[in-house]
Order: C-alpha cells, then sequence, then structure tokens
C-alpha cells in the first residue's frame, strides 16, 4: 500500500448548521472550506449526505461537487456517501460520469448503506429501504459495471451508457464500519474508507481483512482512507472549549432538541447537564482527537502505528466556521 510515502490528509465535510445561522450560510461555508483545503494541501475534500437531519445541511451531494468543483483546481471532490440503497445504480454512475467529464481526474465516488435520516424519510425517498439494503453487494456491482461501462454481452444492459462517459472515471470507495463492508469493497477490487470515528469495532482488524482479501479491480492494490474526528486550536485548552459546542449538539441531537443547529460555546458552558450525559460527553471524548498541533499530530501518528494506513480523513464539528477552517489549517501546518 506503499506506507514508505508521507502521510495524506483529506476533508470530510457533514456541512453543519451553527445556531443563528442557516442553511444557506452552512453550505457556503462548505465551499469555503474545500477552496482553503486546496490551499492548505488536503489530497480531496467529501462531503456527507444526511436527509432531514436536525444540523446538517447538504441532502445532495452531487450539488454541491458541481459548485465546489467551479470554484476549485486540483483538490479531489467526492461525496462521502452516496446512500445507494435508495437510488438506482444507474443514475448515479450517470451523474459522477458527468462531474467527472466537468473536472477530469478530481472525482470520488463514496458509497455507503445508511438511511441517512428518519424511518419516515427513508420511506419518502424510496420503496422497500430495507430490501435494496440486502440488495447492496449486487447494487454495488452493477454501478462498478457501470462506471467501466463493462457489461458482459449476455446482460441486458450491455448496450446502455451511463452517458457522459469521462475520459477518466469516478473513483469509487465504499465506506463502512464493519467486516461485511470490508469484504465487499475487497472482493469487487474498490477503495475502501473506514469510518473509525463513528465505530466501536476494530478497525484495524477490519482494514486487515480488506487488505488479505483484496482482489484487483477499479483498484489495483488495497488503498484505505481512516475517517476520525479532530478539533485543533492553538493551545489544549481552547481545543477543549470548542469541542464543548459539538457535544451538546449531539447530545440535543439524541433527545430530538438539535434542530436549531450546533450551539455556541456560551450555550455549553452554562447547559445544566445530568451525570448521565456528562458520562456520555466522556465516551464521546474517547472517540475524538483533541489538542493543539502537536498532541494532534502525536495521536494522528499513533492512529497511524495501529492502522498502517497512509491517509487520514477529518470530520470537524464547531460552532464558528472560522474555529473550523482554522483547525484543519493548523493540522495540515503541522503534518503536511
Amino acid at each position: 500500500m506503499g506506507r514508505e510515502n508521507p502521510l495524506k490528509l483529506s476533508i470530510l465535510d457533514q456541512s453543519p448548521v451553527s445556531a443563528g445561522k442557516t442553511p444557506a450560510t452552512a453550505l457556503q461555508a462548505s465551499m469555503e472550506l474545500a477552496k482553503s483545503g486546496e490551499q492548505f494541501g488536503y489530497t480531496r475534500y467529501w462531503i456527507a449526505e444526511h436527509h432531514d437531519f436536525s444540523g446538517l445541511s447538504c441532502s445532495a451531494p452531487e450539488v454541491m461537487l458541481g459548485y465546489i468543483g467551479a470554484h476549485t483546481k486540483t483538490i479531489r471532490i467526492g461525496a462521502g456517501a452516496v446512500l445507494l440503497p435508495h437510488y438506482k445504480p444507474y443514475k448515479v454512475a450517470e451523474v459522477y460520469n458527468m462531474l467527472a467529464t466537468l473536472f477530469p481526474g478530481r472525482i470520488d465516488l463514496g458509497i455507503g448503506r445508511a438511511p441517512g435520516g428518519s424511518a419516515e424519510v427513508t420511506m419518502a425517498l424510496s420503496d422497500n429501504f430495507l430490501q435494496n439494503v440486502f440488495k447492496m453487494p449486487e447494487s454495488f456491482k452493477e454501478l462498478l459495471r457501470f462506471l467501466k461501462d463493462d457489461f458482459p454481452e449476455e446482460n441486458m444492459y450491455s448496450k446502455v451508457s451511463a452517458a457522459p462517459l469521462p475520459e477518466i472515471s469516478p473513483k469509487p470507495w465504499l465506506l463502512g464500519t464493519s467486516i461485511k463492508s470490508a469484504k465487499l469493497a475487497a472482493e469487487n477490487g474498490s477503495a475502501y474508507a473506514f469510518g473509525h470515528f463513528m465505530s466501536d469495532k476494530d478497525g484495524p482488524e477490519i482494514l486487515k481483512t480488506y487488505e488479505e482479501n483484496f482482489q484487483p479491480g477499479s483498484s489495483q492494490q488495497p488503498e484505505s482512507i481512516i475517517a476520525v474526528s479532530a478539533i485543533c486550536a492553538e493551545t489544549t485548552e481552547k481545543a477543549e472549549n470548542l469541542a464543548k459546542s459539538g457535544f451538546l449538539w449531539k447530545l440535543k441531537m439524541a433527545k430530538g432538541e438539535g434542530s436549531e443547529g450546533v450551539p455556541s460555546l456560551e450555550e455549553a458552558e452554562r447547559y445544566p447537564y445530568t451525570s448521565g450525559e456528562q458520562q456520555a460527553i466522556e465516551e464521546m471524548r474517547c472517540k475524538i482527537i483533541i489538542g493543539n498541533p502537536q498532541e494532534v499530530r502525536e495521536q494522528l501518528e499513533q492512529l497511524q502505528s495501529i492502522y498502517h494506513n497512509d491517509e487520514f480523513m477529518i470530520v470537524t464539528i464547531t460552532h464558528d466556521y472560522m474555529d473550523r477552517l482554522r483547525s484543519y489549517k493548523l493540522i495540515a501546518e503541522e503534518l503536511l
């Protein structure tokens, strides 16, 4: 996997809405983050798909990627992820082939299987979602065929192309947090992104399973990204303070109260936490990297020694968009 190569950093953007701000502001901040990430030296920028999800503004990554692609030049851009059970593989291939035609050599197509919203939202988006989840391996294979335009002659889609066909196809990535997703990526020769920040499972073992079962396909050798949550500031104390807003937001969302967006630091400091909520925050704290630039570097290097990966994808949630941008800048200056 080229372990001798320098560590690469990328951005995973959930496009959070801050309390007192609008979704339009959040989406504009996402575009500015992608532009700045390019300047800072990040390898790729992915934006997530969520539906009617309190405080998250992007329901259509493909729309944002057209906007972001037009305002950037070199950084790879993609979805993290397209929630495939909601869609037909052919339409997904068409959309991302078109993006790859517009922005040659820059498009990543991350694929996931989560619903991305409530049960009611799932029903509004697609019929038979659970059945489509069950069919995910077949749908993923079909999508890869459309991207490669190589259905065998006996297949009903052999004369169908997901036009426009770009000179450089979108690069498929399977996103997951389980052995099952690792095996699916490996069996289909796809690159794999593991969500360390949202999994309690044995990540290194899952990544090992991916590598040991890999069969060449759209990727000729195993390629992996480890997605982590991180907040960096000039001092440890400031980084710890910035993290409080995100912690409170997650607590509120768990109670169905987070619709106003990521709360301010002032609200987070005066909130009357129960003992149970304080324990929940401690559990969240264990899954996020927080600190000054040197501390963040040390924690990432420790993770790298466990995963043996070449690339981290960082998701950062703060109330103030400039604090988020500053966090990415400090991490890049320390590591890139």
